[in-house]
């Protein structure tokens, strides 16, 4: 037998043995789902429409996959949408159609024989009460990859499917690689899979849904004027054209909002700006009058917009390619995933400038007019939180409360103020040991009962047409622990520091993390979430270039008119939970370093009352105490006059209970009974003793007298 029959023969061993034993090797176990422990394979309920659904996907992976080759045998589901947005609209809750999950941040991977989905831990206990037994669940931070799971599942060469205008190009890139390395082939499907199992029941686009022009008095500039500064950045960085796909970033350029999606004012849409040309890419019935004449859709010169239908934007990318030499396509910033690999791979590599999306930094910067409005959503928050807190403590030993029943009075009082447009995030009400975890989102499926035994976190927030607003609070309806009371005071005391913080321009974020952790740290813990984050004006109530973390080595800076989120906590486990969130304004102190550099410095917008039965005032120094004593003031000062402007007089009566002014400096008796120091009494004793001993000495010589 010759070498090279060898050769072949070794090479084709090597193969069956390598095939072998990828399939079934350190199979992922995921995690651990007690509900069908003894139902595997089983649906949950007698008759799953979801699992009809899987088999149904499963027909379309072998028989309607491509038209470019053969079946494929996995394919992957992300849970976005073209736009990459977390929340989505009905019409794009394809996971939650196929698999009955009704969460977000989430992939599925679906094979012939198996399905599962990687999701935040946050999400774990929602998943497992949502989902057929037929599905494993794995957390984004294990230790198993969509790969592992893949390469567990399939033979070698098999190919593996997914939509590419719902994966981040970057994302896409990181799976290819990882599905090289088990020998899988990650290719392109752009017909949606679950698209062609929903059709016929497929929700249509909401009709009346129409695009809203924001005034000028809430955003502060022309539309045309933010478009010029684009133009001029583009040319800055030698570009020809840009194509806007992050929805925020269009309804900012635009000066439009809408209700496409949850939670965010936005419009679903393209956008691609040249310098002589700008195409809005939308669903036409959104387009009514006000809009033309905003947009000056009637004129042909470089400040009108051209609208075009919503699909249109693939052939016009492939179209205008022959004309502009450099094309800019978005690439991730912090939050921002950047375009799709749809996108990407629409511009040819020759025309493409992969770089960051010069509106994120336009828009971070808020303008006066959108620094004011902030100012004032925040009063309107601020009210409406105190009466539903107010309410809610009024009523709490008369009604029975859960969690789900809380998130609803919030919400309420929220959507009744002036000028409130919606949600700005999903509401999260936290008891008890659910406070214990940081990602913790309630549900109908994890409801529990509140009582006055333990420990509330409620994390919220809304959208105004001035602004957007994110806060959190913990409250307590009993009497608290000294454990309680000490966390608490803990992270209150760095909430106080950073929001009164003063420090030079070139401070990196991440560099402030410190002091917001420090006394959190103190107490031999940490929390693991990020500190803070961007956040817009009437826009995302998350976004870049911020973010305050120590584990991020950020190059971008604070600047004047930056507003951002600042948030700390505590948590033990099992037990209970503190949080404590405010929306912070970056000012330019009007001092400078001896080098010349600026001093910033950060100011709360958010003003709702802190919880007083939690605070350990001998916890505080008499600084921290002026800090609290001064936000207070600032609380009863313009809260108080928006409540007493709305006539509600019990929510302005508990205000000013909560905010009550607190001494600075505590006696030294009272500071050390505070300090489980010996009585009051007793501290005179040594003094009784020394002045006995002084006068014995003067009785002694008498005596002998």
């Amino acid at each position: 037998m010759t070498t090279a029959k060898w050769i072949w023969i070794c090479r084709v061993a090597l193969a069956i043995l390598l095939d072998l034993c990828c399939v079934g090797a350190d199979v992922p176990s995921g995690y651990h789902r007690e509900i069908c422990q003894y139902r595997k394979g089983l649906p949950m309920q007698p008759h799953s429409e979801y699992r009809n659904r899987l088999l149904a996907i499963r027909e379309q992976m072998l028989i309607r996959a491509t038209l470019e080759g053969p079946e494929i045998y996995g394919y992957i589901l992300p849970s976005t949408d073209e736009h990459l947005n977390q929340e989505v609209a009905v019409r794009d809750q394809r996971l939650h159609y196929l698999s009955g999950y009704t969460g977000n941040r989430a992939f599925a991977a679906i094979t012939q024989s198996g399905a599962a989905i990687w999701l935040e831990n946050r999400f774990a206990r929602q998943a497992d009460g949502e989902l057929d037994c037929d599905w494993q669940i794995f957390l984004n931070d294990g230790n198993a990859t969509i790969a592992d799971w893949l390469g567990s599942q399939l033979h070698m060469n098999k190919r593996i499917g997914a939509d590419p205008q719902l994966v981040p190009h970057h994302l896409w890139l990181t799976w290819e690689r990882e599905m090289a390395a088990k020998f899988l082939k990650l290719i392109r499907v752009n017909s949606n899979l679950v698209d062609m199992i929903w059709d016929p029941d497929r929700p249509e686009p909401p009709k009346h849904h129409v695009i809203e022009v924001q005034p000028r008095d809430y955003a502060g500039e022309k539309w045309e004027d933010k478009v010029n500064e684009l133009r001029r950045r583009l040319r800055h960085l030698n570009c020809d054209a840009m194509v806007v796909t992050s929805l925020t970033e269009i309804a900012y350029l635009l000066n439009i909002r809408g209700t496409d999606i949850p939670y965010t004012p936005v419009v679903k849409s393209f956008v691609i700006v040249s310098h002589e040309d700008i195409f809005f890419y939308v669903d036409h019935a959104k387009i009514s009058i006000n809009i033309d004449l905003h947009l000056r859709t009637d004129c042909y010169n470089e400040n009108c917009v051209k609208i075009k239908e919503y699909q249109r934007v693939w052939s016009d990318i492939r179209t205008y390619v022959q004309i502009w030499k450099r094309i800019l396509v978005p690439a991730p910033c912090v939050q921002e995933p950047g375009a799709s690999e749809a996108i990407y791979t629409a511009v040819p590599a020759k025309n493409l400038v992969e770089h960051i999306s010069p509106i994120i930094f336009m828009r971070a910067q808020k303008n006066s007019e959108e620094q004011e409005g902030m100012r004032k959503a925040h009063i309107r928050d601020g009210a409406a939180m105190c009466e539903a807190i107010s309410n809610l403590e009024a009523r709490f030993y008369t009604e029975l409360w859960t969690e789900e029943k809380i998130k609803y009075e919030v919400e309420l009082m929220r959507l009744s103020q002036s000028n409130a447009k919606g949600l700005s995030l999903r509401t999260v009400v936290a008891y008890g040991e659910h406070s214990a975890l940081p990602y913790y989102i309630s549900s109908n499926v994890t409801n529990i009962e509140v009582s006055d035994q333990s420990l509330l976190v409620i994390e919220s927030g809304g959208q105004y047409l001035e602004g957007t607003t994110d806060v959190s609070r913990t409250y307590i309806f009993g009497e608290p622990t000294r454990d309680m009371k000490r966390a608490y005071t803990a992270v209150l005391a760095g909430i106080l520091h950073i929001s009164n913080l003063i420090f030079p321009a070139s401070v990196k974020p991440s560099g402030v993390d410190s002091v917001v952790r420090a006394k959190v740290w103190h107490e031999m813990t940490d929390y693991p979430q990020e500190t803070g984050h961007g956040i817009g004006a009437y826009g995302s109530v998350e976004e870049p270039p911020i973010s305050v973390s120590y584990g991020q080595n950020s190059s971008y800076h604070f600047k004047q008119g930056y507003f951002f989120s600042s948030e700390s906590g505590f948590y033990k486990r099992d037990d209970y939970g503190v949080r404590i969130k405010n929306v912070l304004e970056v000012l330019d102190s009007g001092r400078t370093t001896t080098t010349g550099e600026h001093f910033l410095a950060f100011q709360p917008v958010t003003l709702v009352p802190y919880e007083p039965k939690l605070i350990d005032g001998s916890m505080l120094s008499s600084d921290e105490k002026r800090m609290l004593n001064k936000y207070n003031a600032k609380i009863r000062k313009d809260i108080g006059d928006e409540l007493k402007r709305l006539g509600n007089m019990k929510a302005f009566y508990w205000m000013m209970n909560k905010t009550r002014h607190i001494r600075e400096y505590l006696p030294e008796d009272e500071y050390r009974a505070a300090m489980g120091g010996v009585c009051r009494t007793h501290n005179h004793l040594p003094l009784i003793a020394v002045f006995l001993m002084i006068l014995a000495s003067f009785i002694r010589p008498m005596w002998q007298l």
